[in-house]
């Protein structure tokens, strides 16, 4: 059973080329996050390394994957354990000589729950990802936590509606999206309404935590954000600069809204398959 009412903390960096820093940053807002109450802090894609995929793969960009559990993974273990608070961020994966877009799930006891892998993997200006993840293939991951059942969607998955739906059959009460969304890239308001839709139709929170900042080719929007089951935004960080999110969020919500109580109970997947 979930606790009924947790805050949540979304950690919106800017990163540079320096890993080290950028993990320095990033424990500092942890542990400024846990001060204030937060049980579940996020980080946004490719947390602690400057955004690779903007530019095409060269020989050598294995240099920034490490194993889950490895180095990283273990500072934060360590750190979620010290301040007993569930943990989610994202790194470059290296497995069995495959990359991955990679977000661990770390528990207030600091163990890892386990890893969830980005499924779609988009090529496009700036996005030049397929050269460096392997699809993932772990499904749509869910997470039983200490604070309740957290589904993941790494960027690109998002804008999946057949994703965001597998995790709310599966139990997800709140769904984490690690993201490197750029400025521009949409319609004003079509990036908070995308998410506002999902948590609607599938009857959960969404905490998106997004880079900000420039880097070589992009510059991220910031901009995080957290919706309630019935579409609305609880709390949005700064689109200019650096930020640390944090809400209140009411899992009693969840028992009244209009996914749970109607849209869920009366699908019938076996239309849809035939259509």
């Amino acid at each position: 059973m979930s606790e009924r009412k947790i805050k949540i903390a979304l950690v919106q960096l800017a990163c540079s080329k320096d890993q080290g820093q950028n993990l320095k940053k990033g424990l500092t807002r942890l542990e400024e996050a846990a001060a204030k109450g937060a049980r579940v802090v996020v980080f946004p894609e490719l947390s602690f390394l400057p955004f690779l995929p903007q530019h095409p793969a060269e020989s050598g960009f294995e240099n920034w994957a490490e194993p889950v559990p490895g180095p990283t993974t273990e500072i934060l273990a360590r750190k979620a354990a010290d301040l007993g608070v569930v943990v989610i961020f994202n790194l470059l994966e290296i497995q069995a000589g495959k990359t991955y877009d990679s977000s661990p799930v770390i528990d207030c006891k600091g163990r890892l729950l386990g890893i969830n892998r980005m499924v779609h993997v988009l090529e496009a200006p700036g996005f030049h990802e397929k050269g460096y993840y392997t699809p993932g293939d772990l499904g749509a991951g869910v997470f039983e936590t200490p604070v309740g059942k957290i589904g993941i969607a790494i960027c690109y998955d998002r804008h999946f509606p057949e994703y965001l739906r597998a995790l709310a059959l599966k139990g997800a009460e709140l769904v984490v999206i690690p993201q490197a969304g750029a400025r521009g890239e949409w319609p004003p308001g079509l990036f908070e309404a995308e998410l506002q839709v999902a948590s609607f139709q599938n009857g959960y929170f969404c905490a998106l935590a997004n880079r900000v900042g420039k880097e070589d080719c992009l510059e991220f929007e910031g901009g995080s954000f957290i919706t309630d089951p019935s579409g609305i935004i609880l709390a949005q960080a700064s689109k200019e600069k650096e930020d640390l999110l944090i809400a209140e969020i009411d899992f009693s919500l969840l028992e009244k809204c209009p996914a749970r109580k109607y849209f869920l109970k009366d699908r019938r997947p076996e239309i849809y398959l035939s259509l």
